[in-house]
């Protein structure tokens, strides 16, 4: 079965790895702590300490993913830092991920991020698929409603391997 790469693998993101490996995927999480990584393991998922603030950090992690979630649509930090994850650092990821065998991008669009952020991010994402043919799935649940959004996040990776 694929694997898939979940960034930003938080309390939802470990709860959403749990259900892919239930239906059979390998999962790896990030986290950018010790302590958060020890979470992910945790729970038998993959952990892995990158950054998404450094594209090199996730790249080194997707030699053998076919799906990367972008679950950063309610991340924390300063203003400008989480901006840039849903612009300049998502299209850099998008940009490197061209030639790999990375299949597509699931984008986390709901979340408690300034709507114009994750809009931004959202469209970051269907630039690049429109440019390069990076297949993508923009998940517009509000992430408050767990079973509502787990579901759609699993509806947005069939939809985006079975095309």
């Amino acid at each position: 079965m694929a694997r898939a790469l979940i960034v930003g693998c938080g309390c939802r993101g470990r709860e959403l790895g749990r259900e892919l490996l239930e239906a059979g995927w390998r999962v790896r999480g990030t986290s950018r702590t010790e302590a958060g990584a020890e979470a992910i393991a945790g729970v038998g998922i993959e952990a892995a300490i990158a950054d998404p603030d450094r594209a090199a950090t996730i790249v080194e992690l997707i030699d053998d993913v076919a799906v990367i979630f972008w679950l950063l649509g309610s991340a924390r930090g300063n203003e400008r830092a989480t901006e840039a994850l849903h612009g300049p650092r998502l299209e850099r990821l998008l940009e490197e991920i061209v030639d790999t065998p990375v299949r597509g991008l699931v984008y986390e669009g709901g979340g408690e991020l300034a709507a114009g952020i994750r809009a931004r991010g959202a469209a970051a994402a269907r630039a690049a698929e429109a440019r390069w043919r990076i297949r993508v799935e923009v998940v517009e649940a509000d992430p408050a409603d767990t079973g509502t959004w787990r579901a759609e996040m699993i509806a947005g990776v069939e939809r985006l391997l079975s095309r």
